[in-house]
């Protein structure tokens, strides 16, 4: 290195320059965003624009070519940017229907709940919650309601439908059950009016809706709730249309499935009783995200998903044909047939098809995130 090359303490001073002037733009970037969602809020549009993401991502990849950057750094600096400026746009929003009165949530003080007690507060709708405090002056306060949504406990939630007989002729009953037959049927017998049944496929956590899954099963007169559907739009959810047999099938496999092989997994290393933080310590990213999910569970209430899987009348015979291939995989290791167990691999593989190329791909991001998130003692 000659002389007038700059040192590495210089070299890292610049570093620093330009990093705090990042800072700065991303502190500019956030205030136009913040006025950006001001103006959607007035005119009634959605947070989140899927073309206009699209769009602009496809620019500056482009832009990042160009210029000598790699435009997957890019794009994953912006995902992250753009995710901020979700939030920052998650104060107000249009109302799509004010003179549909008052929004009564049973249930609204629930973890759940909350989440829909604030959308449609920040979309400038009266809300009432109802809790079991207040079922004497239930009838009193459902009277001039408009939309009346059922968040209780799975456990409950029929028996609280059960108990709203004298709803106004036109007001919406929804639900927001993740077991939809059961509860769908027990709305449609008790109200004649509008019903709809919606399962939101996210947790209590969420900081926005933005591409957020609701699934929609629709009841009766469909055309009264469309402007619900409508503002869960604008709140930025992606709505999934199904009916109850059908999305209580999927969530067999969705829900039950994942949950109760976790808490299977969770359950074992329980009874092997290993050392965590050394697994935690010679795991990959990949071993430490599958880990993580199975710890996640047992961080939540385990009677949310005691509901969830004893509830569903899919879950027992699922979870015995799951058990029969479990035991027949664990015969293949214990004969030593390899080629069985490399034949049923390129079999399953197959039935994933170009899925299995996309998960691939996507697991690669995760597994980039997860190794930048973890850290070392520096004194190891």
């Amino acid at each position: 290195m000659s002389d007038d090359s700059p040192s590495i303490e210089q070299l890292r001073q610049q570093i620093d320059r330009l990093d705090s002037q990042m800072v700065e733009l991303l502190a500019q970037r956030a205030e136009v965003t913040r006025q950006v969602g001001i103006c959607k809020s007035k005119v009634g549009m959605p947070i989140y624009v899927p073309t206009r993401e699209a769009e602009l991502l496809a620019k500056r990849r482009q832009q990042a070519i160009q210029q000598g950057v790699s435009p997957d750094l890019v794009e994953d600096i912006l995902r992250r940017v753009m995710r901020e400026s979700y939030q920052t746009q998650n104060e107000q929003y249009v109302c799509t229907n004010p003179d549909i009165g008052k929004v009564v949530v049973i249930g609204g003080a629930g973890a759940l709940g909350k989440v829909f007690v604030q959308m449609f507060e920040r979309s400038g709708y009266p809300v009432t919650i109802l809790e079991k405090d207040d079922w004497p002056n239930a009838d009193r306060l459902m009277a001039d309601a408009g939309l009346v949504i059922v968040a209780v406990p799975i456990a409950l939630t029929e028996k609280i439908i059960s108990q709203l007989a004298n709803l106004p002729a036109d007001c919406i009953l929804a639900d927001i059950t993740s077991i939809k037959q059961k509860p769908y049927q027990a709305m449609m017998d008790v109200h004649q009016g509008p019903v709809v049944g919606l399962h939101p496929m996210f947790g209590p956590d969420v900081s926005s809706l933005v591409k957020q899954v609701v699934v929609v099963c629709h009841g009766k007169h469909t055309e009264s709730y469309q402007w619900l559907l409508e503002q869960m739009k604008i709140w930025g959810a992606s709505l999934y249309e199904t009916s109850a047999q059908e999305h209580d099938h999927a969530m067999a496999f969705i829900q039950v499935m994942r949950h109760f092989s976790s808490f299977v997994y969770g359950n074992h290393l329980r009874g092997e009783d290993p050392d965590l933080q050394q697994l935690i310590a010679l795991s990959s990213p990949i071993y430490r995200l599958e880990l993580a999910m199975v710890g996640r569970l047992f961080a939540q209430d385990p009677s949310l998903y005691a509901d969830i899987i004893f509830n569903n009348k899919d879950s027992i015979e699922l979870l015995k044909r799951f058990r029969d291939r479990f035991d027949g995989a664990l015969k293949l290791v214990e004969s030593g047939d390899k080629a069985e167990f490399i034949k049923q691999f390129f079999m399953t593989g197959n039935w994933f098809g170009d899925y299995a190329k996309t998960c691939l791909k996507d697991s690669k991001k995760l597994l980039l995130k997860a190794d930048d998130d973890r850290t070392f003692d520096v004194n190891e």
